[in-house]
C-alpha cells in the first residue's frame, strides 16, 4: 500500500480488504475528502452523494468481513462520466437541455456491471455537452481544469474521469471513447486510459456515434484497467452489437510481457506534427521498450490523414442529438458546437457511405500492418495540454478540435484496442502519453506490452504536486 490511502489502487485496496488491512469505509472516506478537498480547484464531479457512498461501503465493509466479496470491484470508490445512465441520479451530458426530472432508475451495462460486482459509487464526472469534443467543458458544469496544471485544460470528453483519477479522487473511474475520448484526457492528465476493441464492453443506451463509440476504463495503473475490464466485459442483453464475452481473464494475462513482440513505431502516422518535449518522451520510452525485449522499426505510414472522413460520421451523429430535442434546441447548446454543426452539415447518404469507405480501406491497412507487426506505438497526443476553457490551442489553423488530436480517432474508426499510459513530462511539468495500438481483439496484448512498460517507467509512481493540489485557482 502507498504512503497515503488516497493514492491506492483497485488492486491494492482489494487485497487490503481481504487481509483486513483497510475498510472499505475507509477507503471512500478517504475519497469522499479528496473530492471535498480539492475539486473546487478542477472541477471533475458534477454530482457528488456522499450519504449513498457510505452506505455502499457499509454494506462492502459487511461482505468483506463474512469473506463473502459480491465480485472483483466490490468496495472500491468509483466514478462515472456523466453520459452513462446510473440508477438513482440524473444524467445530464453536461446541458441545459436535458432536465433532470424523469425516470433515472436505469443502468448502463458498464454501471449495472459494477453495481453487481460491489463497486461504491462517488458520483458522477463531467464530459463536454454530449460528449462532443476533446476538452470538457460545458454550458451545465462548466470548465474542467487540468490536475496537473489548472491553468490547463484535462482533455476531454471523459475529462472528469481522468482529473478525478489523477487528484486521489478513487482509484478508477469508466469513461467512453468515440474519437480519443478515454486516451485524450488520460494523456493529458497523466493516468491510463484504455479503449478496448469495439463491443467488449456493452453499451446502452446505443450512441448516437454509432460504432465509434466505446466505453474504457480510466485508472492509475495497468493493472486496474485489466481488473476493470474483466468486470466491464460480462454480457448485457441489451447491446446487440456487443461482441462474446472473453474467454480468459485480462488480469490473469497482464504479465506476457513484451519480450520479442514486435512493435511497429509511427512517430506522426505520417501526417502528424509534435512538440519537441512530446517528441523527445516518446522516443525515450521506445528505447525503453527495446531494452525490455521489444523488436522496434520505425515506420512510415504514409497515410492521409482520415479526418473528414471521421467528420462526416461524427457531425451527422452529433446533429442527430440535437435534432432529437426539437427545434430552436441549437440555440441553447455550447456555442462551438453549434458553430461545428454549421460548419459540418448538409451530408448526405452518398457522404456516409464514402466515409465508410475510407473506414473500411484504414482497417483493411491496419488488419495487414498487424501481419507484420503484433502493435504499433504512437505519441498518444502531439502536445501536452493547453489553456483552459479553449477548444483548439491559441493560434490553431482549425476550429476543430480533431486537428490537435491526430493519433486517437483514426483507431476509433478501425475499431481496434488502444490505450494511453504515462511516458514523461514536458519541461513545465505536464504529463505526456504513450499509445500503444493492438489487432481488433488484440486486448490482452495491448495490455500486457503497457504493462511491462509501466513497470520499467515507473511514470504512474508521479502524483500532482503538494503545490497544484493546493492551487488557488477558483474558476
Amino acid at each position: 500500500m502507498p504512503d497515503s490511502l488516497e493514492w491506492a489502487t483497485a488492486a491494492e485496496l482489494l487485497v487490503a480488504y481481504r487481509a483486513g488491512e483497510v475498510s472499505p469505509v475507509e477507503a471512500t472516506r478517504t475519497a469522499l475528502d479528496a473530492i471535498s478537498e480539492q475539486d473546487g480547484d478542477i472541477n471533475a464531479f458534477c454530482l457528488v452523494d456522499e450519504e449513498a457512498a457510505l452506505a455502499e461501503a457499509r454494506a462492502s465493509e459487511s461482505r468483506w468481513l463474512r469473506n463473502e466479496p459480491l465480485g472483483k470491484a466490490d468496495g472500491v470508490p468509483t466514478s462515472i462520466k456523466d453520459l452513462m445512465l446510473t440508477g438513482g441520479w440524473p444524467t445530464l451530458r453536461g446541458s441545459r437541455l436535458t432536465s433532470p426530472e424523469g425516470d433515472w432508475s436505469e443502468d448502463a451495462p458498464a454501471v449495472a456491471r459494477l453495481r453487481e460486482s460491489g463497486a461504491v459509487f462517488l458520483g458522477k464526472v463531467t464530459s463536454p455537452e454530449f460528449g462532443w469534443k476533446g476538452v470538457t467543458d460545458s454550458p451545465r458544469f462548466g470548465i474542467t481544469r487540468n490536475p496537473w496544471d489548472t491553468s490547463r485544460t484535462a482533455g476531454g470528453s471523459s475529462g472528469g474521469s481522468a482529473a478525478a483519477v489523477a487528484r486521489g479522487m478513487g482509484p478508477w473511474s469508466v469513461g467512453t471513447d468515440g474519437g480519443g475520448s478515454v486516451r485524450i484526457p488520460a494523456g493529458f492528465s497523466g493516468v491510463v486510459g484504455f479503449k478496448p476493441t469495439y463491443g467488449t464492453i456493452p453499451l446502452y443506451p446505443a450512441s448516437p456515434f454509432g460504432t465509434l463509440a466505446h466505453a474504457g476504463p480510466i485508472t492509475r495503473t495497468v493493472e486496474d484497467a485489466a481488473l476493470m475490464l474483466d468486470v466491464l466485459s460480462q454480457p448485457d442483453a441489451r447491446d446487440w452489437s456487443a461482441g462474446p464475452t472473453p474467454e480468459r481473464s485480462f488480469l490473469e494475462t497482464l504479465g506476457e510481457g513484451i519480450r520479442g513482440r514486435r512493435i511497429a513505431f509511427s512517430p506522426n502516422l505520417g501526417y502528424g506534427r509534435n512538440d519537441p518535449d512530446v517528441e523527445t518522451a516518446v522516443r525515450n520510452a521506445v528505447a525503453v521498450l527495446a531494452e525490455l525485449g521489444a523488436d522496434i522499426e520505425e515506420i512510415e505510414l504514409g497515410w492521409t490523414d482520415p479526418v473528414d472522413a471521421y467528420h462526416v460520421l461524427w457531425f451527422s451523429g452529433a446533429a442527430k442529438v440535437i435534432e432529437g430535442y426539437g427545434q430552436g434546441a441549437v440555440e441553447h447548446i455550447d456555442p462551438n458546437l453549434a458553430a461545428a454543426l454549421e460548419r459540418h452539415s448538409g451530408f448526405t447518404a452518398s457522404d456516409y457511405l464514402d466515409a465508410t469507405a475510407v473506414r473500411m480501406k484504414l482497417g483493411r491497412e491496419m488488419g495487414l500492418l498487424h501481419e507484420s507487426y503484433d502493435l504499433l506505438v504512437t505519441p498518444t497526443l502531439p502536445i501536452p495540454a493547453f489553456e483552459a476553457g479553449r477548444d483548439v490551442p491559441a493560434g490553431a489553423s482549425s476550429p476543430d478540435w480533431t486537428s490537435w488530436t491526430p493519433y486517437s480517432y483514426p483507431f476509433n474508426l478501425t475499431q481496434q484496442p488502444a490505450i494511453s499510459v504515462p511516458c514523461g513530462f514536458t519541461a513545465e511539468g505536464l504529463p505526456v502519453g504513450l499509445q500503444f495500438v493492438g489487432p481488433r481483439h488484440g486486448d490482452a496484448r495491448v495490455l500486457s506490452a503497457a504493462a511491462a512498460y509501466e513497470g520499467a517507467a515507473g511514470w504512474h509512481r508521479i502524483h500532482p504536486d503538494i503545490e497544484a493540489r493546493l492551487s488557488t485557482t477558483r474558476k
